[in-house]
């Protein structure tokens, strides 16, 4: 290669917007030498890391853009302290495989404590691993925001943003203000949703209680309909996972205590 391709190459490389194959060919190539690659062989090998490098970095965006609990993996939920659900069933939720496709739901249900943010966020750690672009959002904060656009007769447009994600987790359902214009907007996100895109809910609440955040019955009734529409509803039982770590720690403290005196 002369001075004058060397000096080129780096300058087309970076109009290409291929930053992967700029910094590596030049080590690549005199690896591609050693071993006698073919051109073809060598042009392979490129690509191949600059796709994988690319693969990485929109892991990385979608998992920043997701605003996703960090450390809430598959991996560091104790199953055995709870009943309702296994490892096995979240990892087939967490490949998106038929759900997702159909703008089908996931609803967790439990009692404070047993872990349901966990496992909403464990699911959407792994669809974004399988591609599919994620939401993490506290329930209260995302009705706040879309109250606000609808004030500003923005709602159509902040409901259409939402629709590039694949699936938008609601986390603490239940925690909704009976309010007319937040049950409103949240009927409004659940319609615009409806076999479109997926929600995931978690909820403190059965649905017979549901009258506690929609104001209006009827609003109540038809967002469960929608909701419960070809979905796949988790009822978790178990002891408080924060109880549970409360006394460990206050044990703990107490033993080094008696140990100290």
């Amino acid at each position: 290669m002369s001075k004058r391709e060397k000096a080129l190459l780096p300058l087309v490389l970076g109009e290409l917007r291929l930053p992967t194959i700029k910094k590596l060919w030049p080590d690549l190539a005199d690896e591609a030498s050693r071993k006698g690659w073919t051109g073809p062989e060598y042009l392979l090998r490129l690509c191949e890391l600059e796709v994988a490098e690319r693969h990485q970095r929109r892991l990385v965006r979608r998992i920043h853009e997701s605003h996703l609990p960090k450390i809430k993996t598959i991996e560091n939920y104790d199953f055995a302290s709870i009943t309702g659900v296994s490892k096995a069933e979240i990892q087939a939720l967490g490949s998106g495989e038929i759900w997702l496709k159909g703008g089908r739901n996931i609803l967790i249900f439990g009692p404070s404590g047993v872990g349901k943010t966990h496992l909403a966020a464990a699911i959407g750690a792994m669809l974004i691993e399988k591609g599919y672009r994620v939401l993490f959002c506290r329930t209260t904060e995302l009705v706040q925001k879309l109250q606000l656009a609808k004030r500003s007769l923005e709602l159509p447009k902040a409901l259409e943003k939402l629709d590039k994600y694949d699936c938008l987790i609601l986390d603490d359902f239940g925690y909704v203000q009976k309010d007319q214009l937040e049950t409103s907007v949240l009927f409004e996100l659940i319609s615009e949703r409806y076999e479109q895109r997926s929600l995931m809910i978690t909820c403190n609440q059965p649905f017979k209680f549901w009258e506690n955040i929609f104001q209006d019955k009827q609003m109540a009734v038809a967002a469960i309909d929608r909701l419960v529409h070809n979905a796949s509803i988790l009822e978790i039982e178990g002891e408080s996972y924060r109880r549970k770590q409360a006394l460990k720690t206050l044990k703990e403290k107490q033993e080094a205590i008696d140990e100290k005196y």
